[in-house]
């Protein structure tokens, strides 16, 4: 690629691109004994004890940005991460390099660049903020030209080949830059560790691993060795009398390989310091690998140790004869198995340039047989009570190994199934009691005994209790403007938008300011049981833009903080709030707040009671109310589910209305939900390993669940 071939050349200063294991950097760092874990530790104490310099994302990126990052064929361009062309053509967007004068300053022009985060602000946990440290970390921050990068948004890096661009519902970075981008989230998972994880950027398998790095990275880092512009950034940040340097490294572009001692993976990463390159000895065979603690779904192992010339680094365990995990101890723990099943497990031992021993004799074992019966179901509620339906809750019942679904019975008779812990029945008679009980089962069909009876009144028919909108979320986050309102509709009929709006407050003083009418967009009317969402035109959140009903610029009232209460009005009269009129005390800053399933009318006074409170930048609540009612049910009809089995990344639904989708594994957890529609009708199943799954697809009403088999 051109990138690799590229001298460094600089008119001011030059810089040294060799870094041995010596480095002064790196001193008090054994790499013959230090693997795995213990030297993931050792690497986030190094760097981050050495980053000292807390750089402001303007202006100081913007200046290391223009040398770290600077054409060596022209100082006065950047290089531009994902780009591949040099200009030739019509397109600017697929451009390598870009006059460094043409930085963003805030125009919408086609031909400037930004500096971005490579690992998206969205995806961190919680999300990274420039007014943050993760943030403002020049380690993650590349010169990219600014539609592309608009382009790539929040997408989960994900494996393509070629070019930059979308590929598998991610995004591909391109040959040229995988590698720098495998290597820039080693960097920030290793220096801020949950806080970024390789798992929620990329597409892509951990089960090899001890801990969230995916196969994707690891396969990456093999494949596009290490550029000289990589290496640059590196002895710039490093150098404390650069005015914009951080003080710092990224190990993993002084050594690849380094990634390896740590993850392990299938191939091994190009080694710099040559730490493996005269170790040809494979360990020795590992030997007394023994079994216990056996139960329904868990197995312990543990072995005698191996040996080796120079050290060993980990084990792989094989599961009838399949990789499936590693580890760097001698004793490990199968989790996630079926009950009353036999499994083959070897040991192999590996070192440190990835030698690998004899797979260890084979070791017969197997689960216990599930015989026990989960607890009954408590704690029985009723909602949503109309003359011809009403929902349930009730507490989860509690098994040793999982439970896996839930039987509904109605006067002692069998109603229904759900895996979820609320079921809505419909098609009743007004003004009637009925008796209610729930039982518990796990895989194995072992079933509770039925909750205590519960009994429950139908209303006489001429109204469902519920006569306006209310609000019924409210998300303030943590920094940026990923702000939202939700307004939710649990009367028995649709409601005209016309006439409501919200206002706001501003901290807590005044008058009401800046009128929005809820029918200026395209949605004039909320269904039964359906919600409105209001979301910041600002928002970089794509769960919120996915759901969003009316997008409103970052301006009043959308521009709220914690000390602005928020309205909503019915022809100009208030008849719900968030926060309290005239208070300018902060009511929910930095905090997602939610009505409470038992609230089912507005309030003109602000109670906290009636809100659950969340952490900042919660946003999976957004698009649904718990409480959502309505006195007439659609079917499950004409559809389907495809492609099954399926070995590639999406499974798609055939469907005329809105469905909640769950996904779990063959044991009962839950792994993921989402909502598909007519017009987004597929998830995302690019995660899962292969085996089998349970897949809940439910409507209003109606739950069926069917076996989905991933290959």
């Amino acid at each position: 690629m051109i990138k690799k071939l590229l001298l460094i050349l600089f008119i001011v200063t030059s810089y040294s691109v060799s870094v041995s294991q010596e480095s002064p950097y790196y001193d008090g760092l054994d790499f013959t004994t230090l693997t795995g874990t213990p030297l993931k530790n050792a690497l986030t104490t190094r760097i981050t004890s050495t980053h000292t310099n807390f750089l402001q994302y303007t202006p100081d990126v913007w200046i290391a940005s223009k040398i770290t990052d600077a054409n060596p064929d022209n100082p006065d361009e950047v290089v531009l991460i994902y780009g591949w062309e040099d200009g030739s053509d019509n397109d600017s967007t697929n451009d390598r390099t870009r006059d460094n004068t043409l930085q963003d300053n805030g125009s919408n022009g086609s031909f400037v660049w930004n500096r971005e985060h490579v690992y998206a602000q969205s995806l961190g946990n919680p999300p990274i903020t420039t007014s943050t440290i993760p943030g403002q970390d020049a380690h993650n921050l590349r010169p990219v030209d600014k539609p592309t990068n608009s382009s790539r948004g929040n997408k989960r890096f994900a494996e393509g080949s070629g070019n930059s661009g979308i590929s598998q519902g991610g995004w591909y970075p391109g040959d040229e830059w995988k590698g720098d981008v495998a290597r820039m989230m080693m960097y920030m998972y290793v220096r801020y560790e949950d806080r970024c994880l390789p798992t929620n950027i990329g597409i892509g398998d951990n089960s090899l691993t001890q801990d969230d790095m995916i196969d994707l990275f690891l396969k990456w880092n093999v494949e596009d060795p290490v550029s000289n512009i990589e290496k640059n950034r590196n002895t710039y940040h490093e150098d404390l009398s650069n005015g914009s340097a951080q003080g710092n490294r990224n190990p993993f572009i002084d050594n690849p390989y380094l990634a390896t001692m740590i993850w392990g993976g299938t191939e091994n990463a190009e080694d710099l310091w040559g730490i493996s390159s005269d170790d040809n000895v494979a360990p020795t065979q590992p030997t007394g690998v023994e079994a216990s603690n056996q139960t329904t779904t868990t197995i312990d192992l543990n072995w005698t140790a191996s040996t080796d010339d120079i050290g060993v680094t980990g084990y792989n365990i094989y599961i009838d004869d399949v990789l499936t995990s590693q580890t760097s101890n001698i004793s490990f723990q199968l989790t996630g198995l079926a009950p009353d099943t036999s499994y083959a497990v070897e040991i192999e031992a590996r070192d440190f340039a990835n030698n690998k021993s004899e797979k260890s004799a084979v070791l017969n074992s197997s689960t216990t047989i599930d015989s026990t019966a989960p607890s009954a179901p408590t704690n029985i509620t009723a909602s949503n009570i109309s003359g011809t339906a009403f929902k349930i809750n009730w507490d989860a019942g509690t098994d040793d190994t999982a439970v896996t679904d839930y039987n509904v019975f109605v006067n002692g008779s069998l109603e229904g199934n759900t895996p979820d812990l609320s079921y809505t029945l419909s098609g009743l008679t007004i003004s009637t009691t009925y008796q209610i009980s729930i039982s518990a089962k796990d895989a194995a069909d072992n079933e509770s005994e039925q909750s205590d009876e519960v009994a429950i009144t139908t209303t006489d028919g001429q109204s469902n209790g519920v006569n306006e909108l209310f609000i019924s979320e409210y998300v303030e986050p943590q920094g940026g403007v990923n702000k939202a309102i939700e307004i939710v509709n649990l009367t028995s009929s649709a409601i005209n938008l016309t006439g409501y709006s919200i206002k706001k407050q501003s901290n807590g003083a005044g008058d009401w300011i800046t009128e929005l009418a809820l029918d200026s967009g395209s949605v004039q009317n909320i269904t039964t049981g359906d919600v409105f969402v209001i979301v910041n035109g600002g928002s970089s959140a794509q769960e919120l833009i996915d759901n969003a009903d009316l997008i409103h610029p970052d301006t009043s009232p959308m521009n709220f903080n914690g000390n602005d209460p928020i309205g909503l009005f019915k022809d100009g009269v208030l008849i719900d709030i968030v926060g309290t009129f005239g208070n300018s005390g902060n009511f929910a800053q930095n905090m997602t707040l939610r009505r409470k399933s038992d609230i089912i009318s507005p309030n003109t006074t602000y109670d906290i009671n009636e809100w659950d409170v969340f952490d900042a930048n919660t946003f999976d609540g957004i698009g649904t109310h718990s409480y959502t009612m309505s006195n007439e049910y659609n079917s499950l009809v004409n559809f389907k589910m495809f492609p099954n089995p399926n070995s590639g990344n999406a499974l798609y639904f055939n469907t005329t209305e809105d469905l909640q989708i769950s996904v779990y594994s063959i044991l009962g957890k839950l792994i993921k939900k989402k909502v598909v529609t007519v017009n987004r009708n597929s998830i995302d199943v690019s995660y899962l390993p292969k085996g089998v799954y349970l897949i809940k697809i439910a409507s209003e009403k109606k739950f069926i669940t069917k076996k989905f088999i991933k290959r």
